[in-house]
C-alpha cells in the first residue's frame, strides 16, 4: 500500500515536472503592450469596438488589426493612452455616439390591446407577435416598455421613466450599444452626440391607422420634409432625418402636428395634442 502511493507520488512529480518544463519551452511570448492597454481601456467588456473583450482589442491593436483610437467608449483620453504607448500618433477619434429611443408612445399616448401578463421582459413580449399573433399594444413597432434596455446596459445610462418609456442619460451614454442589440423591436440606434434631433417614431402603417392608436406617431404628412427639403425623407409611410446633410432640421419640430420630430435635449413641454389620451 506504501509503495503504490510513493509510486504514485514520484510519477505526479514527473509529470509536473514534465508539464512545467514543457511550459516554458512551448511558451508563446506576449507583448507587454497587452497588458499596458488592457489598463487603459475602460474594462467594459462591452464588445463595441467589435473585438471580444478589452484583452481582444488591446491584442489586436498591438498587433496592428486595430488603430489606437478603436474603443468608442474610452473616447479621445483613452485613443491618446493607447497611442502613447504604442509610440504612435494618434488617429481621428470618431464623434462620440449616444443612444436615442425612437419612439415617444409612451403611457397615455398609445393604447392597448389587452393587459400584458407574461414575463417582464421585451424579448418575451414580443413572442406572440412573431408567432403571428396581435401584441399587447395596438403599434407593433414601438417600445414594448419593460426596460430590457436597461437591464443590459453595463454604465447605468438608460433608465425606465414616468411614461414607461427608456431614458437615456447622454452623459453617462458611452455609445457600446448593448441596448441597441437588446431591443426587439429595434427602435433604439446610435447617433452622433450633436445629433440632437429626432424622429421619435418607426411605425410603417399608413397614417389614418397611426392615428386611432397613437398621438404621437408619424402619419407622413411629409410637412417636415418641406420645411427642410435636405434634411428628411420619407419612406414606408415614416418620416426620418437625413443624418449624413449638415443642415439644420430643427424648423420642422414646430411644424410637426403629432409633435413627433424632438430635440432629446430641449426641456419636455407637454403638447396639446399629446395631451388627449390614445383610445383604451
Amino acid at each position: 500500500m506504501v509503495n503504490a502511493i510513493v509510486s504514485l507520488g514520484v510519477i505526479g512529480l514527473l509529470f509536473g515536472a514534465l508539464l512545467a518544463f514543457a511550459s516554458r519551452v512551448f511558451a508563446v511570448p506576449q507583448d507587454p503592450r497587452v497588458e499596458q492597454i488592457v489598463d487603459v481601456l475602460p474594462k467594459a467588456n462591452c464588445g463595441a469596438c467589435g473585438y471580444p473583450g478589452c484583452s481582444g482589442l488591446a491584442d489586436a491593436i498591438v498587433k496592428g488589426n486595430a488603430p489606437t483610437e478603436a474603443c468608442p467608449v474610452g473616447g479621445a483620453s483613452v485613443a491618446a493612452l493607447v497611442a502613447k504607448i504604442m509610440g504612435v500618433a494618434g488617429g481621428d477619434v470618431a464623434e462620440r455616439k449616444v443612444a436615442v429611443v425612437h419612439c415617444g408612445g409612451g403611457t397615455g399616448k398609445v393604447s392597448h390591446r389587452h393587459e400584458y401578463e407574461g414575463i417582464t421582459d421585451c424579448r418575451a413580449a414580443i413572442i406572440p407577435q412573431i408567432a403571428g399573433r396581435l401584441g399587447h399594444t395596438q403599434c407593433s413597432y414601438g417600445c414594448l416598455g419593460f426596460g430590457t434596455c436597461t437591464v443590459v446596459c453595463p454604465f447605468d445610462a438608460i433608465h425606465m421613466g414616468p411614461e414607461g418609456l427608456p431614458v437615456v442619460d447622454r452623459e453617462k451614454c458611452t455609445g457600446c450599444g448593448k441596448c441597441v442589440i437588446a431591443c426587439p423591436r429595434n427602435i433604439i440606434e446610435l447617433h452622433e452626440v450633436s445629433k440632437t434631433v429626432h424622429v421619435l417614431c418607426r411605425n410603417k402603417d399608413r397614417g389614418a391607422a397611426v392615428r386611432k392608436y397613437c398621438t404621437v406617431g408619424c402619419i407622413a404628412c411629409r410637412i417636415c420634409a418641406r420645411t427642410v427639403p435636405d434634411g428628411y425623407v420619407i419612406a414606408d409611410n415614416l418620416a426620418s432625418v437625413i443624418y449624413t446633410n449638415d443642415v439644420d432640421v430643427s424648423p420642422a419640430i414646430a411644424k410637426c402636428p403629432t409633435h413627433t420630430i424632438v430635440d432629446v435635449t430641449a426641456p419636455v413641454e407637454t403638447a396639446v395634442a399629446a395631451d388627449k389620451p390614445a383610445n383604451n
